[in-house]
């Protein structure tokens, strides 16, 4: 498994020797010979909470909305989605391969005030959009009060 990592260029006040051997020894063995194996990928999620919902982004670029599940199991709400590595055997070998991205899942943990049958999804340009709205007990209650 080939683990995405942000490795920093060799600065120019770094002796030469010490610099390189970091670079050399700090990276996996497929960084240099290319590697088409297929490595783990954890999206990016906002979260934002209106006084209606709460509505999860979940960037997933290169999925398909065939290849998302979502699901409910008491107070969580799990997302996953599995995508298959298209082989063909006429292909050619990857030297280097860095957005390769087969499966993933995130869990989180709900409130007691949402409302779980409502729950709604949509995909479109590569982020899933995730409403879950609160229930109408948990909504911040608006009203004026007259002046005697």
């Amino acid at each position: 498994m080939n683990v995405l990592a942000k490795y920093p260029a060799l600065p120019a006040t770094k002796p030469l020797f010490s610099g390189l051997l970091d670079e050399i020894f700090n990276r996996n063995i497929g960084d240099f010979i290319g590697s088409d194996g297929t490595g783990g990928f954890t999206p990016a999620v906002n979260v934002l909470e209106t006084k209606d919902d709460f509505r999860l982004e979940v960037a997933a670029p290169g999925f398909a909305k065939e290849n998302f599940s979502i699901g409910l199991n008491g107070d969580y709400l799990t997302i996953s989605a599995e995508k298959e590595a298209k082989t063909d055997e006429a292909q050619e070998r990857f030297t280097r391969r860095e957005f390769h991205f087969t499966s993933f899942k995130r869990t989180f943990r709900l409130p007691q005030t949402v409302n779980q049958n409502a729950v709604a999804a949509v995909y479109e340009s590569g982020i899933l959009k995730v409403t879950v709205p609160k229930k109408e007990e948990a909504k911040p209650v608006v009203r004026t009060v007259e002046i005697a």
